[in-house]
């Protein structure tokens, strides 16, 4: 008889790669997640069973281990959701989390942490660590798996890796970057965290898991150049960057905002490696052996070319994100909404324009007034905020929940309707609505963008860009309409909406 494995974080960047891996192996999975439509698209989503609220609530924690053999912890706060108090919030799910899972006599808890230099923790480091140490005293025994920088397609170590080296030929650099780093690739992790389901249950202690190369973070770029065939890097440490100002400059340079940004670049401050390898007594090395840095940045390349992304690191919406259904009308939202409204007839079929509709952003680009958007993303960028650069997890298809450069998939009815949720940082709440009808032979694209402000400063923001509004959501709307007449003319609609093997 299959076990019952419950998963917290299952929508995260590593909780989204574990689960289809343990449905794989025949075990039966409960999730907890915030909000059930984010499993909607995702292939594995029917396959398990979902348990809607927060680790907080004693109640919920409940439901999620109940007859559960392992559960899985797999939740942190980094990002713009973490705020002053996150500490205190880790510390109150964690001890949730192990009160339920001991009442619902749990076999074993499995958390993956950070790798501990030791000395001179970041906030961030700390509580996590902190979070180990309850898990581990709640009566079940407990698997702390510590690793440092995750390197894989969409995670946000090789994000930052990736796109400082690719854009700074010279870069200046703080002196950590000749600090020594052991990173992981993301299988490794994931083969750790599945095997560590099985350990005896004698086990209660930490593990420090990493791949088998110890760089610097500038080796890190240097050896991401080569395989990338890009110009080796110079790197010129200088002792005036603070880690303030470090993580200011990666979010200015990467797609990783400032919150994120932060608790990575104070990560860094030491050297951070394994300091021991008990967990080859317990687990032996991956198949083939652990996975080197050069082999994990080709893999992850590989599958940002082919599009085979499973998850990101944007894959996680805020906690104190809006979550409020699109309004539509000034007595809905019990005030002023400002909209713009565009609609274009298309000669091409509806399965044709859907195409150009769910292929948007990205790569793929917003179709009009590229240095207006660009623009955008860096005053957001400057702001703190989440920037353009985000991108797509997939070149073509979209799931509900993901984000889409400075938007969230807020709702999507494949082939008709595709609303964005903006998570830019605006003095108000943005969406930007679009779908798709039948018109005849040919199809009709209508495009609302809606605005509800947030005090004066709202309705001045508004006011100070609607003289843009027709440049950019005229041209926007036009466009694409021509390029889906274009495509069809062309080529013939593509018909993998559904194919999971894309995905």
């Amino acid at each position: 008889m299959s076990r019952l494995i419950a998963v917290t974080g299952a929508t995260g960047y590593i909780g989204g790669r574990l689960v289809p891996r343990l449905l794989a192996a025949g075990n039966r999975v409960r999730v907890l997640t915030r909000d059930a439509s984010k499993l909607r698209d995702v292939p594995w989503g029917g396959d398990v069973e979902v348990v809607t609220g927060s680790l907080e609530d004693a109640q919920t924690a409940a439901a999620l281990c109940r007859e559960a053999s392992v559960v899985y912890y797999l939740v942190h706060s980094m990002g713009t959701h973490a705020g002053d108090d996150f500490p205190d919030r880790e510390r109150i799910c964690a001890e949730t989390l192990g009160r339920a899972a001991s009442r619902a006599g749990a076999e074993r808890i499995v958390y993956l942490s950070g790798l501990n230099p030791g000395t001179a923790l970041s906030r961030h480091l700390a509580s996590r660590a902190a979070v180990g140490r309850i898990l581990m005293a709640s009566g079940v025994p407990t698997a702390v798996l510590q690793a440092g920088l995750v390197i894989g397609s969409g995670s946000a170590s090789f994000e930052m890796v990736r796109h400082l080296t690719d854009v700074l030929p010279v870069m200046p650099a703080p002196r950590w970057v000749l600090n020594r780093v052991q990173p992981i690739a993301v299988r490794d992790a994931l083969y750790y965290l599945e095997a560590a389901a099985d350990l005896p249950a004698s086990v209660n202690r930490t593990f420090d898991i990493g791949g088998p190369d110890v760089l610097t973070y500038a080796e890190m770029m240097q050896g991401y150049a080569r395989v990338a065939g890009l110009r080796k890097p110079v790197v010129l440490p200088l002792p005036v960057l603070t880690p303030w100002l470090a993580a200011q400059w990666v979010n200015l340079v990467t797609p990783i905002p400032r919150s994120l940004a932060i608790p990575l670049v104070e990560s860094l401050q030491n050297d951070c490696v394994v300091r021991e390898s008990e967990i080859d007594r317990f687990i032996p090395p991956p198949p083939g052996g652990p996975t080197s840095y050069t082999k994990s940045v080709e893999l992850a390349l590989g599958k940002i070319a082919r599009g085979e992304v499973e998850t990101t690191w944007a894959g996680s919406s805020p906690l104190d994100a809006p979550s409020d259904l699109l309004p539509s009308d000034p007595g809905w939202s019990g005030g002023t909404v400002y909209s713009d409204l565009r609609t274009e007839s298309s000669s091409a079929p509806p399965e044709r324009l859907w195409d150009v509709v769910e292929g948007i952003g990205g790569e793929n680009g917003w179709y009009s007034f590229p240095l207006a958007w660009a623009v955008r993303g860096w005053i957001d960028k400057l702001a703190g905020g989440v920037g353009l650069r985000r991108g797509r997890r997939h070149p073509r298809q979209l799931q509900l929940g993901e984000a889409l450069d400075w938007w969230r998939v807020e709702a999507l009815e494949r082939g008709h309707l595709l609303r964005l949720r903006a998570e830019m940082r605006v003095p108000g709440r943005a969406w930007l609505e679009m779908k798709v009808e039948p018109e005849g032979q040919g199809s009709t694209y209508t495009q609302r963008a809606v605005f509800v402000p947030h005090g004066l400063a709202g309705r001045l923001y508004w006011l100070s860009v609607l003289p843009f509004h027709g440049a950019i959501f005229r041209g926007m709307a036009s466009r694409i309409a021509a390029a889906a007449e274009s495509a069809a003319a062309t080529s013939p609609p593509r018909d993998d909406h559904h194919a999971e093997g894309q995905l």
